[in-house]
């Protein structure tokens, strides 16, 4: 399900300005808390519980959360994005079929059975949210940030997506069409970004490592680093 601008999809209960960002940052910053939320030690304890009963092994579990956090992730949605900016025949069948295509990469399984690929244009920019839950495509991003689940996020994402996007620090043009699209359980979505001006003459892995999971999601831009350092 798609919509442009804030048509049809429609979402209760608008946010206030600044509680995506908030969440954003909780999301990005979890890593410097020094003592754990009340949500992070019930479901250790809940872990801890099933352990001692049995119902869980906790290699298994383990291997799980290795899988989410090494080997599927942002870095294979970077690599499939990459690899079709520098091989066309590989984007159009991308574009056609993308789960077939993603998995010619080696990526795929649970949360990607269904896959659609989107492609952002210099006058299309699309965006990507569940408004139910928080859908995602797990094989290419991994798990969703933070904010991706909020409330704010699903339901301004559809309300109000420019002000969703200026609030991530991107700002479109009344000239750029927006279209947001509606991840559900059977279907979800990649965003391709544009391919940044000035990356013609960078190798498929050098045009990876610029790709970020915002940039799939659509709340953000594909950029080249500047003088310095900074992107």
């Amino acid at each position: 399900m798609n919509t442009t601008g804030s048509g049809s999809l429609t979402a209760s209960g608008a946010a206030t300005t600044g509680d995506i960002a908030h969440a954003q940052d909780r999301s990005d910053d979890h890593g410097h808390e020094t003592v754990p939320s009340d949500m992070a030690l019930r479901v250790k304890a809940l872990e801890s519980l099933l352990v001692e009963k049995g119902l869980v092994d906790r290699a298994a579990l383990d291997a799980l959360i290795d899988t989410y956090e090494h080997k599927v992730g942002p870095r294979n949605g970077a690599r499939v994005v990459a690899r079709a900016w520098a091989d066309l025949a590989y984007k159009q069948r991308l574009l056609t079929d993308a789960t077939a295509a993603i998995a010619e990469l080696g990526y795929g399984g649970r949360g990607g059975e269904h896959m659609v690929v989107l492609e952002n244009r210099p006058k299309l920019h699309n965006l990507v949210v569940c408004t139910l839950c928080s859908c995602y495509p797990w094989p290419v991003l991994g798990l969703p940030p933070v904010w991706y689940k909020s409330a704010p996020y699903r339901s301004r994402a559809v309300i109000d997506p420019r002000g969703v996007l200026c609030e991530f620090g991107l700002e479109l043009g009344d000239d750029v069409e927006m279209r947001v699209w509606d991840s559900t359980a059977e279907l979800r979505y990649l965003v391709l970004p544009e391919r940044p001006v000035g990356s013609e003459k960078l190798s498929e892995e050098a045009l990876a490592a610029l790709v970020t999971r915002d940039a799939m999601i659509g709340v953000a831009k594909v950029t080249l680093p500047q003088p310095g350092g900074s992107s």
